[in-house]
């Protein structure tokens, strides 16, 4: 007589066999959604399709079946396997005993049924929090220093009102695989057992398929929400609005809602932390005698003292008047102004001629260290 060779349970569901629980559960639930009876009525195949991911989570899901099926396979009752934390101690081992049946079914878990007197317990209905959500808003340079509020639009996953998040609608009707007693038959050789039935979970009823969500619990949609931006952002911030992600399932608590920042560039301040940097021109004589002179801020025009004698290139700190730090409340960078000094074109005689009365006066060479150092 011909055998029929049955699906491996991890091809089943389309895990590895080092798949964790979270894992299998998930592929679990997306094929049960896929093969639903109620989402395929009449069609024979999916229905049997259904019972086959039903029987295969039923194994993977529990540690004690899982370690038998990768040890024996199919064949564990009949080879009298038993997991390693039951080798010690009295009990009554039947997995050695064979029927004379072909059927896969396990039949210690047929003899605990018969024992209970084939009750079953209704399928738990597992609650998943809601997942995080992120959206990337760019902001102007000055948004960033000052803070802002900004109106979005984002679309996620909220919970059904049409069931409520549970997935189903309607008063459960009697299952029609079981007919309402919430076991089936199964035979293992010449003994019959009765088995919770799968498609209810042994509840013997089944509720309708939302039509809204399909069963998901969960629906997409468009929600505006104002975001508040706090001051001293950088590009890369990440700004939470908790309780605006993704809904949970059953129940579950929805995920958080990120911002997250790209600051556009300033034309004149270039920004490194919470310290800005900018460049201001001066004149020669300003580098050579010293002055007061203004320079922009963000809080506008301040003062700034140039000491005399003061070279290209040398950079003056004006404390607290950089960005406001996110972390720190009150605490602001600093400024920090490198000078440029800008040399005058001798367009006219008398600056011409003032210009060589300098030299005349000031004959030093100041590229001399740097020939004395190279030659060192």
């Amino acid at each position: 007589m011909a055998t029929t060779t049955k699906q491996d349970y991890y091809e089943l569901l389309g895990v590895d066999r080092k798949a964790p629980q979270k894992e299998i559960r998930q592929a679990y639930r997306k094929l049960a959604r896929k093969y639903h009876p109620d989402l395929n009525p009449g069609d024979k195949s999916s229905e049997e399709k259904f019972k086959s991911v039903q029987e295969a989570y039923d194994v993977l899901s529990d540690a004690k079946k899982r370690q038998m099926y990768d040890q024996f396979g199919f064949d564990a009752d009949r080879r009298g396997a038993t997991p390693p934390e039951e080798a010690s101690g009295q009990h009554f081992d039947f997995g050695g005993f064979d029927f004379g049946g072909s059927s896969g079914t396990n039949f210690r878990d047929l003899f605990s049924q018969f024992f209970r007197g084939g009750a079953a317990e209704a399928p738990e209905q597992e609650s998943e929090p809601g997942s995080d959500l992120e959206y990337q808003v760019d902001i102007t340079f000055w948004e960033a220093v000052r803070g802002t509020v900004k109106k979005l639009t984002i679309a996620r996953l909220e919970t059904c009102d049409n069931c409520h998040g549970s997935g189903s609608v309607g008063a459960p009707q009697v299952c029609t695989v079981c007919g309402g007693t919430g076991q089936v038959a199964q035979t293992s050789g010449r003994m019959r057992f009765n088995l919770p039935c799968s498609r209810c979970g042994g509840t013997g009823r089944v509720g309708t398929i939302c039509p809204v969500c399909r069963g998901e619990g969960r629906v997409r949609r468009s929600e505006t929400i104002d975001v508040r931006i706090p001051a001293g952002v950088q590009s890369g911030s990440r700004v939470r609005v908790p309780g605006h992600g993704n809904a949970g399932t059953h129940g579950a608590p929805p995920g958080d809602f990120y911002i997250i920042t790209e600051v556009q560039p300033h034309p004149y301040f270039q920004r490194r932390g919470d310290d800005l940097y900018t460049v201001v021109p001066i004149t020669v004589t300003e580098a050579a005698l010293g002055a007061k002179i203004e320079v922009p801020t963000l809080d506008g025009r301040s003062q700034l003292r140039v000491p005399p004698g003061t070279s290209s290139g040398q950079k003056l700190r004006l404390r607290d008047k950089g960005v406001p730090s996110v972390r720190q409340h009150g605490k602001r960078g600093d400024l920090y102004v490198e000078l440029q000094v800008v040399v005058p074109k001798p367009v006219d005689e008398r600056v011409r001629n003032l210009l060589r009365e300098l030299a005349e006066l000031e004959p030093a060479n100041p590229r001399s260290e740097l020939f004395a150092r190279a030659s060192a």
